[in-house]
């Protein structure tokens, strides 16, 4: 067992050495991300702009614009509404925090992962 080491040659200590950097400049980078996906305003909308709903990057609601003229539609049309902007907005707001990821995190691979 002597002289083995710990079953790293030096060409893989590199590979791990630049990993651990690109991990490093990866956390950074998510730090910013949060950042700017807190500052975002994402705009999710229903019958044709008249509810729009509004979530942060990382989906925090931040408000809802209701058109006056759809008050007149009835509780159950505005419910419905909302919710289709709603989730018009969630879903641009993964789409935007997916895309983020994907370009923070792309080239990256660890050796023996």
């Amino acid at each position: 067992m002597a002289g083995k080491g710990f079953g790293f040659n030096l060409g893989k200590m590199k590979e791990l050495t630049d990993a651990f950097k690109k991990a490093q400049q990866v956390q950074e980078g998510a730090k910013q991300l949060q950042e700017e996906l807190e500052a975002m305003e994402i705009e999710g909308q229903a019958a044709g702009g008249l509810v729009k709903v509004y979530l942060s990057g990382n989906q925090e609601p931040l408000k809802v614009e209701i058109s006056p003229d759809v008050l007149g539609e009835g509780a159950e049309v505005l419910s419905d509404l909302v919710a289709a902007a709603m989730k018009d907005a969630y879903a641009q707001s993964t789409a935007t925090m997916r895309e983020r990821m994907e370009e923070l995190t792309s080239g990256l691979s660890i050796p023996g992962l």
